[in-house]
């Protein structure tokens, strides 16, 4: 049972501060539960949000020592988190543990100075404030989140999900975070690299919407997808389909395709046995070089290796009965030997 402590800095983002507990607690392999999450502040008791409402957290901020895993929530407090938090997130980074952030808590990350000299996001409405206060980090003010390895960041709000997704991907496969994000009801990981910031993000309300469209490629993603044939299946021309996948998704449809595809490659590599080729046809790559090439490009390693990768750190984590982020595993996504 991989423990993760969840940060609560007053005035705490009530939504962001849900996230966790929704979304780690969902996941089930083998039957088991992967992930224990419990809520710490400095002050236990009753926390203030800022929405007004009160949030009740019973744990200080010590269960982080027994920890493998420490997300720190959307908070107001981007000016001084307090030398209690600030030193245990110090204390921790220390120790080796997997640290993320959420939202504005990236502003508590960068105050313990764990972000110097690292790539991070955060919500893009303080990404002005967030490089004129911490010049050395290295923020990427447009993306949903950032893996830096044992350092984690995320946008706001619903990105947050996104990021709890990819670190249940990293830790579990795709076949959990898959499984997680039905039960939540939201889209499959989305990559890191999106745009935060989609000039329609919601879609229109005239029936217009392309989600069909997009559900109906998935279910095909291993036959010949053009954007003729989409166009056609939207009953609208390329250039408005090209127009308003972008408004919805933030991506060309032939760029959201080839990361579906990719992810479908992934998937199928870290929960089946087949040869590569066949795993390049059933995911819509084609060849098994295409599928090395696209696999070389997104994680820097050959199927092969992603495969013996995935499976080598897993049955490591099984055999030790370590969770998560209690050993010096890099994720899946990084530069494995």
């Amino acid at each position: 049972m991989h423990r993760i402590a969840v940060v609560a800095v007053p005035p705490v983002i009530a939504f962001d501060l849900s996230i966790p507990d929704v979304m780690f607690p969902a996941v089930r392999v083998d039957g088991r539960a992967c992930y224990e999450v419990a809520v710490c502040t400095p002050e236990p008791g009753a926390v203030p949000s800022q929405t007004g409402l009160a949030v009740v957290i019973r744990h200080g901020l010590e269960i982080i020592d027994d920890a493998g895993t420490v997300i720190v929530t959307g908070t107001g407090a981007r000016q001084s988190a307090g030398p209690r938090v600030l030193d245990a997130l110090r204390r921790a980074a220390g120790q080796g543990k997997r640290i993320a952030s959420i939202c504005t808590g990236a502003f508590v990350l960068a105050q313990a100075g764990l972000l110097d000299g690292r790539p991070a996001t955060t919500y893009w409405q303080y990404s002005r404030e967030m490089r004129d206060r911490f010049p050395a980090v290295d923020l990427r003010p447009d993306v949903l989140f950032v893996d830096d390895g044992d350092i984690l960041t995320s946008a706001g709000l619903a990105a947050g999900l996104d990021l709890c997704l990819h670190m249940i991907r990293t830790d579990h496969g795709a076949v959990a975070a898959n499984a997680v994000a039905r039960l939540a009801v939201v889209a499959p990981v989305r990559p890191g690299g999106q745009a935060q910031f989609i000039q329609a993000p919601l879609p229109p309300e005239n029936g217009t919407s392309l989600a069909g469209t997009r559900a109906w490629a998935l279910e095909h993603l291993d036959e010949p997808l053009t954007l003729a044939g989409l166009a056609a299946h939207a009953r609208t021309s390329t250039r408005t389909l090209t127009r308003r996948f972008r408004e919805e998704t933030g991506l060309s449809p032939l760029q959201w395709l080839l990361h579906q595809r990719t992810d479908r490659a992934r998937e199928l590599l870290e929960a089946t046995s087949l040869p590569v080729e066949q795993v390049a046809r059933r995911s819509g790559l084609g060849t098994a070089e295409s599928l090395r090439q696209h696999l070389m490009r997104r994680n820097g390693l050959t199927p092969t290796a992603y495969r013996s990768a995935f499976t080598r750190i897993h049955d490591r984590r099984q055999k030790a009965g370590i969770g998560p982020g209690d050993d010096n595993a890099r994720p899946v996504s990084g530069n494995l030997s």
